[in-house]
């Protein structure tokens, strides 16, 4: 079985081997360090001088990176943590993004940002965001997210496809975890691909008690509290994880929900969350029998201590209880 690191690192080897227009910058991105995560491993060694470690500079990244895209190449380039990806607002806000558009004609900006993200590992309040909401709403920019069901090869092809600035975010926990293949998850849950969104669920059941939506990083907590909402409170629910974060792709199966409910890992107000209730909100108006629930991070720094992160961060245990509170 193969980590969600390694399954990356593979991606972009395949992807730098198959197109020669594509360069990755960063932070110790080049051998023998091969990244904060190890994720671009080997590249450098491989690929001499399109691999190149650069200074300390997000906004320098992500500025060149936006700079060979408009030049005819391709760039990945990777924010060592998604935190200061804050540094480089202004090279992919008022930069990148808007030149897709802003020449009198339609400009290519094949560029990937990836942003290790998230929390849960003791990395303390500058090292441990989930910043998507901040970059959500920005003509010309998409965000995707790594999950265990996609395919990271597709991913890059889809984002390179788009020829317009792409954030994509990779939790820093689901580096170390397995992908899922061949439709299974464990012994209790199935899942399918449909238009790019992974819909997890137990054989069976056709009109489930609750779905959840999370971005990837969530999955597994998720998938932790569907298991004991199932066991100890016979209630079923679906787990719906796309990769697009947005523009919000076309959701499969919420013509059958009861009640839905949004989880993430940013911190409360101005949600990702909120974004996908503002979406379905039309969608399902006359269907659902509740208003869509949002579980988000608290409104608080993330401290560093374990015991402490814990509480800032959304577990499943808050998930469990927010369904079982919410159908009762």
């Amino acid at each position: 079985m193969t980590r969600v690191s390694e399954h990356l690192n593979r991606a972009l080897h395949d992807l730098m081997e198959a197109d020669p227009r594509v360069h990755l910058l960063g932070e110790d991105v080049g051998d023998p360090y091969g990244g904060a995560f190890k994720v671009t491993k080997g590249l450098s060694t491989r690929f001499g001088h399109r691999v190149r470690s650069t200074p300390l500079s997000e906004g320098a990244i992500a500025g060149i990176g936006a700079g060979l895209a408009l030049a005819g190449d391709r760039a990945i380039v990777e924010i060592m943590f998604a935190d200061f990806a804050a540094l480089a607002f202004d090279q992919l806000v008022n930069f990148a993004a808007k030149s897709t558009s802003m020449y009198g004609r339609r400009v290519p900006v094949p560029l990937v940002v990836r942003c290790p993200s998230g929390g849960n590992r003791g990395y303390g309040p500058t090292h441990s965001q989930s910043p998507q909401k901040h970059f959500i709403g920005v003509p010309g920019l998409s965000l995707f997210e790594m999950t265990p069901f996609h395919d990271a090869g597709e991913l890059f092809a889809l984002m390179f496809a788009l020829e317009q600035p792409c954030l994509f975010f990779e939790d820093k926990v689901l580096y170390t975890r397995r992908r899922y293949e061949g439709g299974v998850v464990d012994d209790l849950f199935r899942y399918e691909l449909t238009g790019g969104v992974a819909r997890v669920f137990v054989d069976g059941v056709t009109e489930p008690d609750c779905t959840l939506i999370v971005h990837g990083g969530m999955t597994h907590r998720a998938l932790d509290a569907m298991r004991a909402l199932l066991m100890e409170e016979d209630v079923a629910c679906e787990l719906l994880v796309p990769a697009r974060l947005y523009p919000l792709p076309t959701l499969p199966g919420l013509d059958r929900a009861r009640h839905v409910c949004v989880v993430e890992d940013g911190s409360e107000g101005g949600t990702w969350g909120a974004e996908v209730a503002r979406v379905l909100h039309p969608r399902l108006w006359s269907t659902l029998r509740r208003p869509i629930s949002l579980i988000s991070a608290a409104d608080s720094v993330i401290p560093a201590a374990p015991h402490l992160e814990r509480e800032i961060l959304v577990q499943s245990g808050r998930i469990r209880h927010a369904v079982a509170e919410a159908l009762l």
